[in-house]
């Protein structure tokens, strides 16, 4: 209550603190980067079925699917890692590397949760682990693109790399290509996990830490 009797509201829920977070979500173009998630989903849902359909379908033909959609995920997280009020961000009194954190980690586990739902069925081949790690992974790369390239550019490395691993990775999983082509790799891969987990970490803590660079 201030000295003319009016109560000021300004809890946990007020507009008053929840303005900085709209004005952030605004300013990266959330609601953009969410509708592509669940285009992406719902399009390796459709994708996943279709194949599976196939006379002569077997589980490795869903590596296209497992391979593609997360990098098209992940491409959407990175562009919208794009900041629009980069000296708004530089001179704010609290530090935003918090709003950061909590932005890419809600995409992460939207992405990971959405494109693993996609997937049903035989998680020991190319089902919903394998998706889930690989845009785990992606995300990792994409945020560490939008830190070094800036956030319009951030799909670019990673694109280039998937791209390689998907020519020159070997048939027979496990092995050295576990590591170095973990996005080709099935499910029940340690390695490729342990791969993923830590691109997404140094990635995205990358990007927590100095944000995306910025753009002209």
């Amino acid at each position: 209550m201030n000295g003319t009797g009016a109560r000021t509201d300004a809890g946990p829920t007020s507009p008053v603190r929840l303005a900085p977070w709209f004005l952030y979500a605004r300013s990266r173009c959330l609601p953009t980067t969410l509708a592509v998630l669940f285009a992406t989903a719902a399009l390796a849902a459709w994708s996943s079925a279709r194949l599976e359909g196939l006379p002569e379908f077997d589980h490795r033909a869903r590596v296209v699917v497992t391979f593609l959609a997360p990098l098209l995920a992940a491409a959407a997280v990175g562009t919208g890692l794009l900041t629009r009020s980069d000296t708004l961000d530089r001179t704010a009194v609290r530090p935003w590397w918090r709003r950061r954190l909590l932005h890419l980690a809600l995409l992460t586990a939207l992405a990971v949760a959405l494109l693993g739902l996609a997937v049903p069925g035989h998680p020991e081949a190319f089902g919903a682990p394998a998706m889930m790690r690989n845009t785990l992974g992606t995300v990792g790369q994409a945020a560490a693109g939008a830190a070094v390239l800036g956030a319009r550019l951030s799909w670019l490395p990673m694109t280039a790399y998937g791209s390689a691993a998907y020519l020159a990775a070997p048939r027979t999983p496990g092995g050295p290509a576990a590591v170095w082509a973990y996005l080709m790799q099935p499910g029940p891969q340690v390695a490729a996990w342990v791969t993923a987990g830590t691109v997404y970490v140094l990635g995205g803590g990358l990007y927590v830490w100095q944000g995306a660079r910025t753009e002209a």
